[in-house]
This record gives structure tokens, C-alpha cells and sequence, in this order.
């Protein structure tokens, strides 16, 4: 079982939180051979950015087609049974709907949020062997985000739970939201790597990186979607 864990940096901070050591144990307890590995995506030399419109233009628009180099769906596919992916905490910032959605639109808001999030779930499930985990979005502290971006921001992640997963089929989520907001609009402070850095703190990412891996595990054994999408 080979899964692939595609980020940027905070996805980094929770790897480093224990997530390759975490598979080790289980592995060596279970005498299983789940084998994973991070990348940064979408990487040099395209932008570093990773939001619902870059995995649109790359999986969706290039569909089989690299641009800049950066791997296809159809391409990594063929080499992962458990592909994650997610984006990083500017994500969060969603302006104002205009009421006249794009997906080829690279603007953060949730009327293009929704259309390239449509096209990316009929992509995936073109690859029904593969089992895909997203992560919900990654938040910015306050002050970094005002409070209708930050209410634009668990609007989409509400949408993404409650209407854009559906069971049955090869798409599931893990909840990465709930753990930053604790039920509130910004990522909290306490768990910030510093004074208006949105960067998960090493005490954070040690804390959520084995309920990461346990949302893997149960997605990978069959449980994804009676499983808690926190992985707890």
C-alpha cells in the first residue's frame, strides 16, 4: 500500500509532528507494509501555491497533460493507492462573491471554491482504485483574515462536509479545520509557531499528526466513512 501526502509547509509542520515514525510502529505491530511519502505540491517551477484553483488548473484543466513539470492525476494514479492532499492557510481567506463564479477563476472565494471543488470530485472519481483523503482548510489567525472572510472560510468547510463528501465512493476528508478553530472563526493562537504566523507550533502538530494517521489507517482498512473525519 503506497499513499502519497502532497504540501506545502504547514502539511510539513505535521509531518514532522511524527507521521512517518507513526506508520513505522503500526506497521512493525501489525506486520503490514503501508508505505508513505510527502512531497511539496504543486512545486518549482510553478507558484508556490496550492489552492482549489492550482489542483483545478493541474488535475482538471491540464487533465494527463504535466504543466511546469508538476504530476497529473492520471500520472500519480498509476504509482499510489492513497493519494492526500490539501492547502495552505491564505486558502482560508475568501473574498466577497461576485455572483458570477469561475472555475478558471484564481480568485479565493466560495462560489469558484464550489465549482473547482465539483470538477476536482468528478475527477477523482475517475480513478475509483484510488482512494483520495482532503484535508478541510488550513486557517489564518486573527488579524491575518478579518471575521466575513473568516465566516467565508467555515462556510466552504461546512459545504465540503456536508454537501461536497458523499459516501460510497473514493473521496474522503480529514478535518484538519476543527482542530485549528476549536469551534471558533481563526486559527487559534495558542497554537501558532509564532505572533501572526499561522504556521501549526511543534506542540500542535505532535498533538494532531496520530489522529492524521489514524484517519489514513481507517480510510486505507475500509472505515472511512463510518470513521470520525478528525480521526479521532
Amino acid at each position: 500500500m503506497k499513499i502519497l501526502f502532497l504540501h506545502h509547509s504547514t502539511g510539513e509542520n505535521i509531518w514532522n509532528g511524527g507521521v512517518p515514525q507513526w506508520f513505522h510502529q503500526y506497521n512493525k505491530k501489525n506486520s503490514l507494509n503501508y508505505e508513505i511519502r510527502e512531497t511539496a505540491f504543486p512545486n518549482d517551477p510553478y507558484d508556490w501555491a496550492n489552492y482549489p484553483y492550482d489542483y483545478w488548473f493541474l488535475w482538471v484543466k491540464n487533465a494527463g497533460k504535466s504543466f511546469k513539470g508538476q504530476p497529473t492525476l492520471e500520472k500519480l494514479t498509476k504509482e499510489y493507492q492513497v493519494i492526500i492532499w490539501k492547502h495552505c492557510f491564505p486558502g482560508s481567506a475568501l473574498e466577497e462573491d461576485t455572483g458570477n463564479p469561475s472555475a478558471q477563476s484564481d480568485v479565493k472565494s466560495l462560489e469558484n471554491y464550489k465549482l473547482q471543488y465539483a470538477a476536482l470530485k468528478k475527477k477523482m472519481r475517475e480513478f475509483p482504485q484510488v482512494r483520495f483523503i482532503v484535508w478541510t482548510l488550513a486557517l489564518e489567525l486573527k488579524g491575518n483574515i478579518d471575521e466575513p472572510q473568516a465566516k467565508r472560510a467555515r462556510a466552504f468547510v461546512e459545504w465540503v462536509k456536508n454537501e461536497w463528501d458523499e459516501k460510497g465512493d473514493n473521496i474522503y476528508i480529514w478535518d484538519f479545520y476543527a482542530f485549528e478553530s476549536e469551534n471558533g472563526l481563526f486559527f487559534q493562537k495558542k497554537y501558532a509557531a509564532g505572533d501572526g504566523d499561522s504556521h501549526p507550533n511543534e506542540a500542535f502538530s505532535k498533538k494532531v499528526a496520530p489522529f492524521f494517521c489514524k484517519r489514513i489507517q481507517a480510510v486505507i482498512e475500509g472505515r472511512g466513512d463510518a470513521n470520525n473525519p478528525m480521526g479521532q
